[in-house]
């Protein structure tokens, strides 16, 4: 696996008690790679990411993992805010949902999943922290989105992942976010790891972060409603976050 280097100003130090252990990964939501790589490693722009990789699998380093990178943002996972601080950030070239989102070509996976595993046995990643930029930051970002191809990368040990059937669509009545299902819900939520701000109500947060849930783990329908497909994979997931004991 060859990696091209063009070093991004965009950094500085990990703290002294920051070990990594975590990937993010994102989407550039720009035109074109090239516009990408002059962003994100523009000092202006105040952004980067450890890594890029383009559509023909042309991977290319800015920051050295040890250094801290300037990709996740206002974030928070599992009660750890910062995610900078800990993270390796992966930017896969595509236009995203502004310029023309498409599926992510099997020359970037195939690079993706060769550069992951050189990551895992770097740091140790716990499998249960391959996580997606709209996971850390649901009520603002949507990255890498639901065409991202999680599941075949859970099959090479980078995510959890459920076989539960979840096709059922069907809105779950309003008893179910309300009460004690409310309680249950935010519950399972937080346990997967997912930061719930209002536990009393189920809003406008709560269904953007329904909807990244969705996007991770049931793409096929993203709506941010909580229906019956989704709870059963969700009560998948939490139950298998639990089994990992891998807690921030």
């Amino acid at each position: 696996m060859k990696i091209h280097r063009q070093p991004s100003p965009n950094f500085n130090v990990r703290p002294a008690d920051a070990a990594v252990d975590t990937v993010i990964l994102h989407y550039t939501g720009m035109e074109t790679a090239e516009a990408a790589l002059a962003r994100l490693t523009d000092p202006k722009a105040e952004v980067s990411a450890h890594y890029l990789i383009d559509e023909d699998g042309r991977i290319v380093q800015m920051v050295e993992e040890e250094h801290r990178a300037w990709h996740a943002g206002v974030s928070i996972w599992q009660g750890r805010e910062n995610l900078n601080h800990t993270s390796v950030g992966i930017e896969l070239v595509n236009p995203g949902h502004e310029f023309g989102y498409r599926a992510f070509p099997d020359a970037q996976i195939e690079a993706l999943l060769a550069l992951l595993a050189g990551i895992r046995e770097r740091h140790k990643i716990p499998v249960s922290r391959y996580l997606g930029h709209s996971d850390i930051a649901p009520h603002r970002k949507a990255d890498p989105g639901e065409l991202f191809p999680w599941g075949r990368l859970a099959r090479e040990g980078f995510g959890l992942w459920s076989d539960v059937e979840g096709s059922d669509t069907r809105p779950l009545p309003d008893e179910a976010v309300t009460g004690e299902a409310l309680v249950k819900l935010n519950k399972q939520l937080g346990i997967v790891g997912y930061h719930m701000e209002d536990k009393d109500s189920f809003g406008a947060a709560a269904q953007s972060i329904v909807r990244a849930f969705q996007a991770h783990w049931r793409p096929e329908t993203v709506s941010g409603l909580y229906d019956y497909g989704t709870a059963a994979i969700l009560r998948d997931i939490a139950c298998q976050s639990e089994q990992t004991g891998e807690s921030l």
